[in-house]
């Protein structure tokens, strides 16, 4: 790594303690290490979140893997301002960690979107049940609003356009709860994006988006017909998995994947979940020229075939499947075990779904044929045991 990655990484780790106070020069002010921090803030560049109206640099955070404060300070103090959480990560323990680092910083000094999900079709409950939920999630956050909230993980335009949902949203707008509506989706279907820049309320999408995605083309479209009706776009799940091969064995180039996706202007910024200094490290260096070189564009043109660990959830596997098995989610549960290394997320994307106690118990032969080639028999056989670990002993 050259120097200037050294010096920065240095400089990341001074800048997480400086709120502590003068720890680390004795005598020194607090105010005066605040004041060394303010002056080495990274220059981003700046994009504009939709109608919303909002400049946010082009490199956010997601927040969901990491559980050390001492990242988030470190990115703050570096000038990102945008943090990503949802009111399930870490079991609230995520939200929580957001709430006690900022409950001392100017409120205009940054910006929290959160997420929830709801069963669908909606319960007889579902008012009061999401009521609490949103409230919970702030009580955690110890906000009384979020800036933006997105109802988390739709899949199909029924759940985007419900009018009890808008509704229920419209209402915690006007109460002051959220400052801007929007929807994420990990499901890779254009027509969810067009159906939330129809429906008219919806500020924001957060999709995944990376160069790996086989209706590229199509996504594209829907975007920019979403930019055109003022709809901003947040893109996750750039890092395809984190990395390169579908073992899980070597690093993604993280710093090609990010600036493949700030080539396309109608994103206005990425939450890459980095949860290390290391990590954020990388994150920033690929901040200080988005364009790619040759190289770069070699390196992903490489892998645009390869099987890696993304799953391009076409739905084709949910249809041969004797089973009926939510297999995308199986393999979005393996991603999270193998690529980004942390089980846990694993077992909560698991305890989520409707599985029997034991999968594929009633087939000796796997009939599904993955369009992306993975190995599907033995991603479930690798990832199902760790439905039955303890979270306290999980990663």
């Amino acid at each position: 790594m050259d120097k200037n990655s050294v010096n920065r990484r240095s400089f990341l780790r001074i800048s997480a303690t400086a709120g502590a106070g003068a720890l680390l020069i004795p005598g020194a002010a607090a105010s005066g290490l605040n004041k060394a921090v303010e002056t080495q803030k990274t220059k981003f560049p700046t994009r504009t979140l939709g109608r919303t109206g909002i400049e946010l640099p082009v490199l956010s955070m997601g927040v969901m893997r990491a559980d050390n404060p001492n990242v988030v300070r470190a990115a703050y103090n570096a000038g990102i301002t945008h943090f990503d959480t949802a009111h399930g990560y870490q079991n609230g323990r995520n939200e929580e960690m957001l709430g006690n680092f900022f409950q001392d910083k100017p409120r205009d000094s940054f910006y929290i979107a959160t997420k929830g999900k709801f069963e669908y079709p909606l319960r007889d409950t579902f008012e009061a049940d999401y009521t609490a939920l949103l409230d919970l999630s702030l009580s955690r956050l110890k906000m009384d609003y979020v800036d933006w909230f997105y109802t988390h993980a739709l899949d199909s335009v029924e759940q985007i356009t419900d009018e009890r949902v808008i509704a229920q949203l419209k209402k915690f707008k006007a109460e002051g709860k959220i400052r801007h509506l929007g929807i994420s989706t990990h499901a890779l279907k254009p027509e969810l994006i067009d159906a939330a820049v129809d429906a008219g309320v919806y500020d924001v999408v957060l999709l995944s988006y990376n160069f790996k995605l086989n209706n590229l083309k199509e996504t594209d479209e829907a975007i920019a017909r979403g930019v055109k009706a003022g709809v901003g776009f947040v893109a996750m799940k750039s890092m395809t998995g984190a990395r390169e091969d579908a073992e899980g064995k070597k690093k993604v180039n993280s710093t090609a994947c990010l600036k493949w996706v700030w080539q396309n202007e109608n994103i206005t910024t990425t939450i890459p979940g980095f949860s290390s200094f290391d990590e954020l490290d990388e994150c920033l260096a690929a901040v200080s020229d988005l364009k790619l070189t040759p190289d770069e564009n070699e390196y992903l043109a490489n892998l645009r075939n390869q099987e890696m660990l993304f799953c391009q959830r076409c739905g084709e596997c949910e249809k041969q499947c004797k089973e009926h098995l939510p297999i995308p989610e199986l393999m979005r549960a393996y991603m999270y075990a193998y690529g980004y290394r942390q089980s846990s997320l694993s077992h909560e994307t698991m305890a989520e779904l409707s599985l029997p106690q034991e999968i594929c118990k009633s087939c000796t032969n796997c009939s599904v044929k993955c369009t992306s080639g993975f190995d599907v028999a033995r991603k479930i056989a690798a990832i199902a045991p760790v439905r039955n670990v303890p979270v306290e002993l999980l990663t």
